[in-house]
């Protein structure tokens, strides 16, 4: 039986079901942890540790505002700045990511700067690097005493703080080569003559200059873009282009298949560090970061996804073997392990990176044949529905949010519609009974919701649990009662948190359309 999930269509939500870079970013690697770190020293007391890490970070805080106050003394405005935005506070409502330099060093300082402005930079550097190495030992020490959530929620901070800390980027699966943090993946296709163009992708150093004159090498010479063109118009005669973890085929574009490709490998990464337990076992965990592995290991082969110049093309192929795709704007084949997509004005990202989570679930590991089939078919739809919230702002890749659309939706059909499936009954809905319930927008809502509560709800409390969730699910062997006894509480009692967490962070509410 082929799976599929309900496709993201805008709002509208139709009744369709479908399942559903190269960019420098450090892999959120938050909800990891599982159970059972067995063969290590017993666990430190939990205020012992906690107090040791607020004594560092409120150390380097004091530090930085130190440092802040005597550039200001110096009337050196732009350097106080600077200094002070190491500590503004984040949203507790989102994850914040840092994009990670590709080149390696801190910034330099501009010819001729003066020299309280370079006794500024070296004391700002240094206190960032000791900064990063404290949190490294700290997060390995987390780690050796069964806290494997809090020590990569330290090596998040630890890299924030330092970008250059050699151990935590080669724990992220960055070497330096040439002066720059890359991937053995780009490593090799630099050493072997090939150059990255973010319009065209990986070239041979040597055709960069053809393609950027409006020439196509094909058949063993070079044509007019134009002409290239026309003769991809087919699918099947199309662009393919790869990436580090894609393969894409489209009838687009060269362009445009490089820029999806540039998008899915944004996901992935993300998506790969958060959900590194669902794919990872606790053994590879440990030797990845002890050192004893390489780098974070990339899970399975190449993700297969199809790019359809427009709907038109798009309802044509799959409109034979899939009744209702003209309502869709996404769609995932479990039998033949492919996304599609098209390009045109009723596509959008935010579905591009719902349906590629699903497609990320279904294919990193071995999974039951119909997953949520008989409960907890919430969460399969509850997590894309929070990966799809994947923006760039401020240096940052940014998930969640209180302000999010789902999010507002989420509110408003919990604190004015007064719209509410306990949990204890939603995750024993399956996927059929989930598909024809005459409040499927509703459901899609809630899910949205709560999938962001077992994320953030108090400083991400269920966290470790949410990944174990998934876990269990998408192996097929769930029950109803698998959050509660994951989470440790009642059913009822999450549900009194979930309207809590709403009402703490109620804001503008609209209706979904």
């Amino acid at each position: 039986m082929n799976y599929t999930h309900r496709c993201m269509v805008k709002y509208s939500m139709p009744p369709l079901y479908c399942k559903w870079f190269s960019l420098r970013i450090l892999p959120l690697i938050i909800l990891v942890a599982g159970s059972g770190w067995g063969g290590f020293l017993p666990p430190l007391r939990a205020d012992e540790l906690l107090q040791t890490i607020e004594n560092v970070q409120a150390k380097y805080a004091a530090d930085l505002k130190q440092l802040a106050d005597d550039c200001r003394r110096k009337g050196l405005e732009d350097e106080a700045r600077k200094t002070r935005a190491v500590l503004e506070p984040r949203d507790p409502t989102r994850f914040f990511v840092p994009v990670l330099p590709q080149k390696a060093g801190p910034p330099a300082l501009p010819d001729g700067a003066p020299p309280a402005v370079v006794e500024w930079h070296q004391q700002f550097s240094r206190l960032r690097r000791e900064q990063g190495e404290a949190l490294f030992d700290l997060a390995r020490q987390a780690l050796r005493n069964r806290r494997a959530a809090l020590a990569i929620e330290l090596l998040l901070s630890a890299v924030a703080a330092d970008p250059d800390n050699e151990s935590v980027r080669r724990l992220l699966g960055y070497q330096k080569y040439q002066d720059r943090w890359r991937t053995p993946y780009e490593i090799r296709k630099l050493r072997a003559g090939l150059v990255w163009d973010d319009r065209f992708g990986w070239l041979p150093k040597t055709h960069l200059k053809h393609y950027e004159a409006g020439e196509r090498y094909r058949g063993g010479r070079w044509i007019p873009a134009e002409e290239d063109a026309r003769r991809r118009q087919k699918q099947q005669f199309g662009w393919e282009i790869d990436t580090e973890h894609y393969h894409i085929r489209t009838n687009h574009s060269l362009e445009a298949g490089v820029d999806l490709g540039v998008k899915l490998e944004r996901l992935y990464h993300l998506w790969q560090g958060i959900f590194l337990r669902f794919y990872a076992s606790e053994a590879e965990m440990l030797a990845w970061f002890d050192g004893r592995s390489h780098a974070l290991q990339s899970p399975g082969a190449r993700r297969q996804v199809v790019y359809f110049r427009d709907r038109a093309d798009y309802n044509r192929f799959l409109g034979p073997s899939v009744p209702g795709i003209e309502k869709s704007i996404g769609y995932y084949s479990q039998a033949v392990e492919t996304a599609f997509f098209f390009a045109g004005p009723d596509s959008d990202d935010r579905t591009l990176y719902h349906e590629a989570t699903h497609q990320l679930f279904h294919e990193s590991r071995p999974v039951a044949p119909n997953v949520g089939a008989r409960a907890n078919f919430w969460i399969v739809e509850g997590i894309a529905l929070y990966m799809e919230t994947l923006k760039i702002q401020d240096g940052f890749y940014v998930l969640g949010g209180a302000d999010d659309q789902r999010m507002i939706a989420a509110r408003y059909r919990l604190l004015h519609d007064n719209f509410y499936v306990p949990l204890a009954e939603f995750c024993g809905y399956g996927m059929l009974r989930w598909q024809h319930d005459p409040n499927v927008p509703k459901l899609y809502s809630q899910a949205a919701g709560l999938a962001q509560f077992l994320i953030h709800y108090d400083h991400g409390r269920y966290r470790d649990a949410l990944v174990a969730y998934l876990s269990t699910v998408y192996s097929g062997r769930d029950a109803p009662d698998t959050l509660s006894a994951l989470t440790g509480v009642s059913s009822e009692t999450l549900d009194a948190q979930y309207r809590e967490f709403m009402e703490k962070n109620d804001g503008p509410t609209v209706d979904e359309k």
